[in-house]
């Protein structure tokens, strides 16, 4: 085999490679993609505390509530309602974070804000690094030609000089081109660019000769002015990775956030349940009341409008009722929204987290909850880390009022004459060239608004960082005050009970013996019942405030499933 056509062999051997690879399967960019932006954000995962270590965009869609103890026994507050529960799954608290991190279409969504921020910033990278491409093109003609010239064309002599009225009436010949170019940007803002083309040209009938011509070119443009330095050049990628680290702060805090709504929605969900559980005892009571004024107004003892006070409390009692377990199973299906299942899965809220729940009140004074909320708080470094790109973007702006000064060295190098290797160089006839290239830019309005503006978004990057600060301690301290009124709340409601409970049994011996009033009694249950969803929803409420504040406070950490883990010492 001759060298030429070795050498054409290589050359399409080289392009067929290129083309494999830009012909791979969508399947391998997607995991390419997955690969590489998994490796950017666990480098960055170290520097946000209680990132999620093992973040991924990967969902399943099994519900996982196998192994769950199931409902045996239904209870009788639901009603006609109550067979619904039968065989349902028992899900605790802990259960429904878990899920929700599973399911939860919400929670999804912002998984994948984090990884499109990832995505962009390969992108970015990439463009510091050598970009490579390359293209061929080929033809086939068949039109009367003066071989000559074609010669000289392909190899640059001139035979044609030597030659004239060489024309061939119809001549065949095979073209083709092929080329492959390289590109970088480095960090002092230089761009340096190489291509190597190849040039092919063959007969097919007539003369049988290969004719060969190839060039290997480069060229580096420094800025020496506008554009040049490391800040300047580097700026896009600087702000790429800060913005990626902004996006996990933001999913961390939104993990925060997302556990203290699905608690809220939870414990909201029992507390309704509580809620029917008491207005069916209320209800209870009244047919109770109904069933013995009957009697008593049979025997005389009580007047027919007494008898019909507690008939009409007992029509009330049970529209109540039948309002309250409706509102109960309209929340469950809500909560099964939140966690991103389907409305038909059948399942039940544990009450014993309802049951569990207790008054822990944290021994710490709002100025100290401010000290820490300014030094541990995501949202407060990321607005303090934007006044710090404001300030970076200002001298990129600034950096563009500059004239243009660019110094231009290219080279150039051929293949050797009288050759067919397109790969045999001549480096002995090297052309290189240096220079200048400066626009004094006479036009700046551009930059100059720019510039401008760059300074005005500085000026409200540090009043912003101001504003939140502020707001950050005004949201401490309303959390403490609604903490410190939970408590109160939650301690006057436990005597509320206590003397409702007092009232109704007073009543209802009086009742008894004939000589209570129908009202009084009607008034101490409905104040029991009361009493009773007040207590309730103290407990919630207190509870509830008391994550608030140590989301606010940024010291509430969330574990893989999901879960909070509860501060044992905030002072610490």
């Amino acid at each position: 085999m001759t060298a030429v056509k070795q050498s054409v062999l290589v050359w399409f051997a080289l392009l067929a490679g290129a083309l494999a690879l830009g012909g791979c399967t969508a399947n391998f960019y997607r995991k390419s993609a997955d690969k590489e932006a998994a490796q950017v954000i666990a480098e960055k995962t170290p520097a946000v505390p209680n990132m999620d270590p093992h973040f991924t965009i990967e969902q399943t869609n099994a519900v996982a509530l196998e192994g769950l103890p199931k409902i045996e026994q239904a209870e009788e507050f639901l009603g006609a309602e109550k067979k619904t529960e039968l065989g349902a799954s028992v899900v605790s608290l802990e259960k429904a974070l878990e899920s929700a991190v599973q399911h939860s279409r919400e929670y999804q969504n912002q998984k994948e804000i984090v990884y499109l921020q990832a995505l962009s910033l390969t992108l970015d990278r990439h463009r510091y690094t050598p970009i490579f491409s390359s293209g061929a093109n080929t033809a086939v003609q068949n039109q009367p030609q003066d071989v000559a010239k074609a010669i000289d064309q392909v190899a640059g002599t001139q035979t044609s000089l030597l030659q004239q009225g060489t024309e061939v009436v119809q001549r065949y010949n095979a073209t083709g081109r092929g080329s492959t170019a390289v590109s970088v940007l480095l960090r002092s803002g230089a761009t340096l660019a190489s291509s190597f083309t190849v040039d092919f040209l063959r007969f097919l009938n007539g003369d049988a000769r290969w004719l060969v011509s190839s060039s290997l070119g480069a060229t580096l443009t420094q800025p020496l002015l506008r554009g040049a330095g490391y800040r300047v050049t580097m700026e896009n990628l600087t702000q790429a990775e800060r913005d990626l680290l902004y996006a996990l702060r933001d999913f961390t805090q939104y993990r925060k956030d997302f556990a203290v709504r699905v608690a809220q929605s939870y414990y909201g969900v029992l507390q309704a349940r509580d809620e029917a559980r008491n207005q069916h005892l209320g209800y209870t009571k009244s047919v109770q009341n109904v069933t013995r004024g009957r009697a008593l107004a049979q025997e005389g003892r009580t007047s027919q409008s007494e008898l019909g006070q507690l008939e009409q409390e007992m029509l009330s009692a049970e529209t109540q009722w039948i309002s309250a377990v409706r509102s109960y199973q309209q929340g469950l299906d809500q909560f099964k929204i939140l966690l991103g299942l389907p409305t038909e899965v059948r399942l039940v809220l544990d009450d014993r987290d309802l049951s569990d729940l207790k008054i822990i009140h944290p021994d710490l004074s709002a100025e100290d909850a401010v000290k820490v909320a300014l030094a541990t708080r995501l949202d407060l470094q990321t607005v303090r880390d934007r006044k710090a790109d404001a300030a970076r973007k200002v001298e990129v702006a600034r950096n563009a009022l500059k004239p243009q000064v660019d110094l231009v060295f290219s080279t150039m190098v051929n293949n050797r004459p009288n050759t067919v290797d397109p790969f045999e160089l001549d480096f002995q006839r090297v052309r290189a060239n240096a220079g200048l290239s400066l626009d004094p830019g006479l036009d700046r309005k551009q930059q100059r608004n720019s510039y401008r503006a760059a300074l005005i978004a500085k000026a409200r990057a540090e009043r912003q960082c101001q504003l939140q600060e502020d707001q950050a301690k005004l949201q401490i301290y309303d959390d403490w005050r609604n903490l410190d009124q939970a408590k109160r709340n939650h301690e006057i409601s436990e005597l509320g009970v206590q003397l409702a409970q007092r009232r109704v049994e007073e009543q209802e011996l009086l009742a008894e013996l004939g000589r209570g009033q129908a009202r009084d009694l009607l008034e101490a249950q409905r104040a029991l019942i009361s009493s009773r969803n007040s207590r309730t929803s103290a407990v919630v409420r207190h509870t509830l405030a008391r994550l608030q504040f140590w989301r606010d406070m940024g010291i509430l950490f969330i574990k893989e499933n999901g879960k909070w883990e509860e501060v044992a010492n905030a002072k610490q």
